[in-house]
């Protein structure tokens, strides 16, 4: 049997080692501390899932410190730890040592623990095992990925849920309340941003959008559809009632291992039943920084030039879900001071900003974009962030705030940087009051990254270069940047697929940009109403640098793949 304390490293030593350093602030270390404690979550998980530093450098930062190897389970391949390993140690004690066995070799244990200093159980544990034990550290927050493999997958772990409701009908309503835990314990494991509950023909589906792309995760009995629906719709305050109606509502997730997930739900009918998508906003890991969007040097220095000036406007364009919200949310942390007053009116208010007053849109008390910034103004703002400008009321209120004395951020539904002009002159803003207002506009698009465990160099085969030279922007852009003149021969990346990316080849989304800075002349063609194109080919002689030249940049560093840039920028 196993009985014993649970030996995290201190709060004292931390702060020792991550404020004296400068790796984080005294004020950011005992503001985490204090979380930390009220949510009863270890500490170094806490700083990790808040942003304020990332976990393979605190988990070095801590190892150093305490003079053990440091493994990063997540390219330890955590799908190669087999039952066998998963066996020494009982899943309960896994969980309170934060311990798992790794890797096995020759009559060693290889255990990664958050707690290496445990040494009357890595002792007992050699006795019981009779192998010797290697002992590496590893944060919590890796450990808790590492421990899903005691939970075995979501389509097994459901399809013995759904067993028991056929052994017993009256344990129908318990299950259904497990098998919808289910959903968003693994989605948060797996990181997903969307969850997909889709009645079809004769049976329903859940798939999980991760890294921008929908996989199917789980088939479960029509019959039960009516009765995970309702659950959704209990836990968002929807009526149950109500079935020929779209809905839409919210609720907070409570994570059974720590974290928390803000769920925002759509319920539509459809001809097979009613049809749910949960949109799962996690604050793990959102600290936003410019500097870690992936934005070029050059870029960025534009951006933060501009962010600095005391009024004007920062546009963000983009098509829903590129990520514009997040960029804005950057452009927050960076002016977040106690000597600016910032205040934003979101729908939603996807994450809350500690210094910043965020109102949420509310159609049912006619509180919309337009009315809530109308009364923003009159409280004192510096900075005023509006969630999305698409009509006219709010465009010229957020035009007329730009021109009196605030710096206005807001997004836009627009091809690239230079289609802004033309959606503002479309939403009735004169020529004049645009170039007088707008000081940057920025566009973006999603692209997924390499997985850097299964990543691999390799050269276009014939028919990539066909495709390719059938598109002579992109074909002559990829010679500009490589400097070569033979696309055949020059070297790509892509990711082979391993379990850790489920064979997707994939892990993770960055961002590629292009960024227009309001020069005079850009401002003279905005006054003459000139065309898109004109404006385009303009800021590029001024230097900015095209999305497609940013993606393809990208490609050729091994961050993403050229068929990702291609896809997003439609080339």
């Amino acid at each position: 049997m196993f009985y014993f304390a649970n030996m995290e490293i201190s709060k004292e030593k931390l702060k020792k080692i991550l404020v004296g350093p400068g790796h984080i602030t005294s004020d950011n270390f005992e503001e985490a501390s204090l979380s930390a404690k009220e949510k009863n979550i270890p500490l170094e998980k806490f700083l990790v899932e808040k942003g304020f530093i990332d976990d393979a450098n605190l988990g070095k930062i801590i190892a150093d410190e305490i003079g053990y190897p440091f493994v990063e389970l997540k390219k330890a391949n955590i799908e190669d730890i087999s039952e066998d390993m998963l066996g020494y140690i009982p899943e309960a004690v896994a969980r309170s040592q934060k311990a798992i066995i790794f890797k096995e070799d020759k009559g060693i244990l290889y255990l990664a623990t958050a707690n290496p200093d445990n040494y009357e159980f890595i002792k007992h544990l050699e006795k019981i095992t009779g192998n010797k034990i290697e002992v590496y550290y590893t944060t919590p927050f890796a450990i808790d990925m590492a421990l899903r493999k005691y939970s075995g997958d979501l389509q097994k772990e459901a399809r013995g849920l759904i067993q028991e409701i056929k052994k017993d009908a009256s344990k129908a309503e318990e299950m259904v309340v497990k098998i919808v835990d289910l959903f968003f314990e693994h989605a948060y494991t797996n990181i997903a941003s969307d969850i997909h509950i889709e009645p079809l023909a004769d049976f329903s589906i859940v798939r999980f959008r991760v890294d921008g792309t929908l996989f199917k995760v789980l088939d479960f009995p029509k019959d039960l559809h009516d009765r995970v629906v309702a659950r959704v719709k209990i836990l968002s305050r929807l009526r149950t009632d109500e079935k020929a109606a779209p809905q839409d509502g919210r609720f907070n997730y409570e994570i059974e291992r720590g974290g928390e997930v803000d769920v925002r739900v759509s319920v539509m009918p459809t001809t097979e039943g009613e049809n749910v998508v949960m949109r799962l906003l996690m604050q793990q890991g959102r600290r936003f920084s410019l500097d870690n969007l992936g934005l070029l040097e050059s870029d960025l220095r534009k951006i933060r030039n501009n962010a600095k000036k005391p009024w004007g406007m920062i546009i963000v364009v983009g098509p829903t879900g590129s990520g514009k919200t997040t960029t804005l949310y950057a452009v927050l942390q960076m002016l977040n001071d106690p000597g600016v007053n910032i205040m934003t009116v979101e729908d939603p208010v996807e994450y809350n900003v500690d210094g910043v007053q965020q109102t949420q849109v509310n159609l049912k008390k006619k509180l919309t974009f337009a009315t809530g910034l109308r009364s923003i103004v009159r409280q004192d703002p510096d900075v005023i962030m509006v969630g999305e400008i698409r009509d006219e009321e709010t465009v010229n209120m957020a035009v007329d705030a730009a021109m009196t004395g605030h710096l206005v951020l807001s997004t836009m539904h627009a091809n690239d940087a230079a289609t802004a002009f033309p959606r503002f002159l479309e939403m009735g803003v004169e020529p004049f009051l645009i170039s007088s207002a707008l000081n940057v506009s920025i566009a973006q698009r999603l692209v997924r990254t390499i997985c850097e465990n299964c990543r691999e160099s390799y050269f276009l085969d014939e028919e990539e270069v066909r495709q390719i030279s059938e598109e002579k922007n992109f074909l002559e852009m990829i010679k500009t940047i490589s400097g070569k003149e033979d696309i055949s021969r020059i070297r790509f990346f892509r990711g082979k697929g391993c379990d850790l990316c489920g064979n997707t080849g994939y892990e993770g989304r960055t961002s590629i940009f292009e960024v227009l800075e309001i020069t005079e002349e850009l401002r003279k063609l905005i006054i003459e109403k000139s065309s898109s194109d004109s404006m385009r080919k303009k800021a590029m002689q001024e230097g900015m640098t095209p999305m497609v030249y940013d993606g393809i940049s990208k490609a050729l560093l091994g961050t993403t793949t050229i068929k990702e840039v291609k896809k997003a920028t439609k080339s």
